[in-house]
C-alpha cells in the first residue's frame, strides 16, 4: 500500500524534513542489501496513544546489527526515545514506526567494514497488511525459507526479505492473499513476514526458532498471552499437512497483528471461520494493545499524541 508522508524523519539523532531522507546511489545497502530494521505500531488510546514492546523492537535491531557486525553507534534508551521523540513531533497515531540501520557511502566491495553504518527512523500511517477481511487465503510457497548456516533469521534484515518477496508476489500471483514457507526440511517455517500458528484439539502450535523463523515480537506476544490464558502451548516443528487438518491457523506479526487464515491451498481451515482460541487471543492482543484492557505485562510506551479516531478493539 502506497506510504503517506509525514513531517520528520529521524537520522542519527536529529530530525530531518522527510523529503531530505536520502541516500547517495553508492551506497553500500543499495548494492549489497546491508540493512538491519524493524517494525514497529502505535496504537490509539482512550487517552492519547502507546507504542507497542518498544524496548523489545529495538533490542531486536541492536541484536540484528551485531549479527552482521554492525555495532549500533546509539544505546537502547536513546533507540527508544528516538521513536518517542520522532512520533510526538510528527503528531500521528495510530501508526508503524520503521527504524532502519544501514551501511552508507563509503566503499565498494562485499566488505563492508569503510562503510558508514546510518540510522534512520520513520513514521507513518498503515492499517491492515494481509488482505481478507473474512481470514486469508494462504498457500504453500515453493520458495523454502533460508537454511541454517546461510543467512541468519534471526536477524531481521532487508537481504533477507528477498527470499520474503520471492514468497509474496508468487503468492500474489496465484490469487492467495500470502504464502507460506517450508524449511530447508521441508517443515512448516513461517509467511513472508509473519509468524504462524496452528490450532488442534485445543492446543497451540508454532514452529521453533531453528525452523528458520523469526522471533517475532508479536509471535513472543501470543505466547505469552496464551500460556497467560491457561491455553496449552508447544513449540516444535510441524509438517505441511497439519495444516489442513487443523481447527484454526493464525499469522501474527507486528504488520499482520492476529490474522485468522481461511483457507490454505484451497483446502478450508475447519469451517472457515475465526476460530475461539483466535478470537480469544486476538481480543487479549488488541485490547492491550489499544488500552482498553490492563496492561499487565508492561508492553506500552505512551506517546503525547492526540488520536482523533475513536479506540475499538
Amino acid at each position: 500500500m502506497p506510504i503517506e508522508p509525514t513531517s520528520k524523519i529521524w537520522h542519527n539523532g536529529n530530525l530531518i524534513p522527510w523529503d531530505k531522507a536520502q541516500l547517495h546511489v553508492m551506497s553500500h545497502v543499495v548494492h549489497y542489501g546491508s540493512s538491519v530494521f524493524e517494525g514497529i505500531r502505535c496504537y490509539g488510546q482512550p487517552q492519547g496513544a502507546a507504542v507497542f514492546r518498544l524496548p523489545e523492537h529495538m533490542q531486536r535491531l541492536i541484536d540484528s546489527g551485531k549479527i552482521y557486525r554492525m555495532t549500533l553507534p546509539y544505546s537502547l534508551d536513546q533507540l527508544t526515545s528516538a521513536v518517542v521523540e520522532l512520533v510526538e513531533a510528527n503528531g500521528v497515531a495510530p501508526c508503524y514506526i520503521r527504524p532502519i540501520a544501514l551501511r552508507g557511502y563509503g566503499e565498494v566491495g562485499v566488505n563492508p567494514k569503510n562503510s558508514p553504518i546510518e540510522i534512520y527512523i520513520a513514521n507513518y500511517p498503515w492499517g491492515k497488511y494481509v488482505p481478507g477481511d473474512d481470514g486469508a487465503d494462504v498457500c504453500i510457497s515453493s520458495w523454502n525459507r533460508l537454511a541454517p548456516n546461510t543467512m541468519p533469521s534471526l536477524a531481521k534484515a532487508g537481504a533477507n526479505y528477498m527470499n520474503s518477496q520471492l514468497i509474496r508476489m508468487e503468492a500474489d500471483i496465484n490469487g492467495y492473499s500470502e504464502g507460506i514457507a517450508l524449511d530447508v526440511n521441508g517443515y512448516l517455517s513461517e509467511g513472508s513476514g509473519e509468524n504462524l500458528f496452528i490450532v488442534r484439539n485445543g492446543v497451540v502450535y508454532t514452529s521453533p526458532l531453528a525452523n528458520s523463523v523469526l522471533s517475532g515480537i508479536t509471535r513472543d506476544s501470543v505466547l505469552t498471552l496464551a500460556r497467560h490464558l491457561g491455553i496449552p502451548v508447544v513449540e516444535q516443528s510441524l509438517p505441511r499437512e497439519l495444516l489442513y487438518i487443523a481447527d484454526e491457523v493464525f499469522f501474527t506479526g507486528t504488520a499482520a497483528e492476529v490474522t485468522p487464515i481461511r483457507s490454505v491451498d484451497r483446502i478450508t481451515v475447519a469451517d472457515g471461520k475465526t476460530g475461539p482460541i483466535t478470537k480469544q487471543l486476538a481480543d487479549e492482543f488488541f485490547g492491550i494493545a489499544n488500552g482498553l484492557r490492563p496492561d499487565r505485562f508492561g508492553w506500552l510506551t505512551p506517546v503525547n499524541v492526540n488520536v482523533e479516531q475513536t479506540v475499538t478493539v
